[in-house]
């Protein structure tokens, strides 16, 4: 079966139940060593749908700004984080959970519907919302969430980097680039590591 890429069907057959007002929530950050994990919710104008809406890391980094810009002007979109202290706190699933929980309370219009990516739907929603695995090259909901999500973060992790420089962040956003462990050896854990990942965890231990 080929796959053509995201499409409206996950929301229309939500509406075609009443539920009419649907959101795709995504969210971006779980695997790197430093920063917040960021998520997005997004509801879509259905008659003002971008197109080459998609997976945000099958887009380039030119028409994933376009999309952005896009959706910003056509789109009801809300973007929220979990701090790296809740990251280590809670663990980096309920952290990631949180952030989408975040995202959907801050969404203007109250959904009918939450569309997430992955295989979990996070405690927080008590409504009505699915799980759709790899959702984000299946739904443009989610595909447009997956998006602000990643443009996001990567701005925040650029904006660290004019502070805390020699650790890529700017081109590695916080993730475990051998460029990235080398600097975390020579010049130490900054406060934007998360000490519960391994990597960072194992400096830590080895500085006591």
């Amino acid at each position: 079966m080929i796959n053509l890429g995201p499409d409206y069907s996950f929301e229309q057959t939500a509406q075609a139940q009443g539920l009419s007002i649907v959101a795709g929530v995504d969210e971006v950050g779980r695997g790197p060593l430093a920063g917040p994990v960021t998520a997005a919710a997004v509801i879509l104008d259905p008659m003002r749908i971008p197109q080459g809406l998609n997976d945000s890391k099958k887009l380039s980094a030119k028409k994933r700004q376009q999309l952005h810009d896009e959706l910003l002007l056509c789109a009801d979109v809300s973007i929220a984080h979990a701090s790296v202290e809740e990251i280590d706190e809670l663990n980096i699933l309920r952290a990631s959970h949180l952030a989408m929980e975040r995202a959907v309370a801050a969404l203007k219009q109250r959904p009918d519907h939450l569309l997430i990516d992955g295989n979990m739907i996070p405690r927080g929603f008590t409504g009505s919302a699915e799980a759709i695995v790899k959702g984000d090259s299946r739904s443009v909901s989610i595909s447009a969430a997956s998006i602000m999500a990643k443009i996001c973060r990567d701005y925040v992790m650029w904006d660290l980097a004019q502070h805390y420089p020699g650790y890529g962040w700017e081109t590695n956003a916080g993730y475990s680039s051998k460029s990235h462990r080398l600097a975390l050896e020579k010049i130490g854990v900054t406060p934007h590591h998360r000490r519960s990942f391994k990597p960072v965890h194992n400096i830590l231990y080895q500085e006591k």
